[in-house]
């Protein structure tokens, strides 16, 4: 039997502005008092939260989880107060199987390791060359502007086969679309015009195909197996998703390494792609972008580590408290990126796990090398209490990151 909503915790509380990387005091003590709890959330609803990582591997894999977000309970990141609108209208990224994976095996050849890792020059050249006019311009710099935010945009928009000049329009629509504090009547004019975009893309492309994605979907909708509608709207998908997150990893990865210098010095002066490698990991659990959780509603009772889900009742799994178990992570709260952190779940897990996660790790582990040894002396030009975080966004990261060297 649930608890009382009196006497349950508000949720979601906000972050520490003196621990900017970790999550809330509350929800590490939500944590600690439990792997499942229930919370009072949004218009007085209780949804369950999961924080043990044990038992959100078990659940992101489990089909009695729907993704819906139109299911009557569905705990949804944004205040209601400011609207669902359409942020939640994302391809198949709000539908369960079969149908998910119908339309998610449309593009998942794309994202394979083998090839994503044929893509290595092209984004080590990239990378080379936003740094060239970093350092070609006046200090100090936004780094967000610079490179975190442009470099991800070029290269998703160069597999898509999105011209890289319209970056300004979908960034900033997408920005709209990632809030958690924009308008209803603001969010949904975002999606409806990053819609229309890719809408009358797919049209060229089939009219004009090329070696990119969205010539591929527009060739699913010559074989009726896709609506141009359908198509347009996994390309907002996939537009947004493949440069908004990891743009938030590369700004906040590296304000975390510029605060840790001793483990920022072993990235740049390492001639071991594996060390690179475990660091990203490490980055990846220790920070967590998704930090809002991953959204389900029960289909049916579920019984999980001696608490009962009823069916009907939302679920929100905490990537971030199980990214930090101590069960799983000796010493979790600390970045070590000598550790062995391959079990996070940055990307979620089971049917539903992040398509684009290949491309994501090889960016980061480009990016990061690459900009600490091209600039040995990056520092923030301002301090960390000034540092713009995104505790607006539903997908965290920072707004900002001005350096100098």
């Amino acid at each position: 039997m649930s608890a009382s909503k009196d006497t349950l915790p508000d949720f979601p509380p906000p972050r520490s502005a003196a621990c900017p990387f970790a999550p809330s005091p509350e929800m590490q003590a939500l944590a600690a008092y439990g792997p499942v709890s229930q919370v009072r959330s949004w218009g007085g609803s209780t949804p369950w939260v999961v924080t043990g990582h044990a038992e959100q591997r078990q659940l992101l894999g489990d089909p009695r989880l729907s993704v819906d977000f139109a299911a009557p309970n569905f705990p949804s990141p944004i205040d209601p107060r400011h609207g669902h609108g359409a942020a939640t209208d994302l391809s198949f990224v709000g539908m369960d199987d079969p149908e998910h994976l119908r339309l998610r095996r449309m593009i998942s050849g794309t994202f394979t390791i083998k090839r994503v890792e044929a893509m290595r020059p092209a984004v080590q050249r990239i990378t080379d060359d936003f740094i060239d006019r970093m350092l070609a311009g006046l200090k100090p710099v936004d780094l967000v502007q610079a490179l975190a935010l442009p470099l991800p945009s070029l290269v998703i928009s160069d597999m898509l086969g999105v011209p890289y000049e319209d970056h300004e329009f979908f960034q900033a629509n997408s920005k709209v679309i990632v809030s958690a504090t924009a308008d209803r009547d603001d969010r949904t004019a975002a999606h409806r015009a990053l819609a229309d975009y890719l809408d009358d893309l797919v049209a060229r492309k089939i009219a004009a195909p090329g070696p990119d994605l969205i010539s591929k979907l527009g060739s699913h909708v010559q074989a009726g197996e896709l609506t141009a509608r359908e198509a347009a709207t996994m390309g907002v998908l996939l537009l947004l998703g493949g440069h908004e997150t990891t743009a938030n990893m590369i700004s906040l990865g590296t304000l975390a390494l510029l605060q840790h210098p001793e483990q920022l010095k072993t990235i740049r002066d390492t001639d071991d792609p594996q060390v690179v490698v475990d660091a990203v990991e490490e980055l990846l659990r220790f920070l967590s972008i998704v930090h809002l959780g991953r959204r389900r509603t029960a289909l049916e009772d579920i019984s999980i580590a001696g608490r009962t889900i009823p069916a009907g009742d939302g679920v929100i799994l905490l990537g971030e408290l199980a990214n930090r178990d101590p069960l799983v992570f000796d010493d979790p709260h600390t970045l070590d990126i000598t550790r062995n952190a391959r079990q996070h779940q940055a990307f979620g897990g089971g049917t539903h796990h992040c398509v684009g996660q290949p491309l994501a790790r090889l960016e980061l582990q480009v990016l990061y090398p690459t900009l600490l040894r091209r600039i040995p002396t990056l520092r923030a030009a301002v301090p960390l209490e000034d540092v713009k975080f995104k505790y607006d966004a539903v997908i965290y990261g920072l707004h900002e990151l001005p350096v100098t060297w």
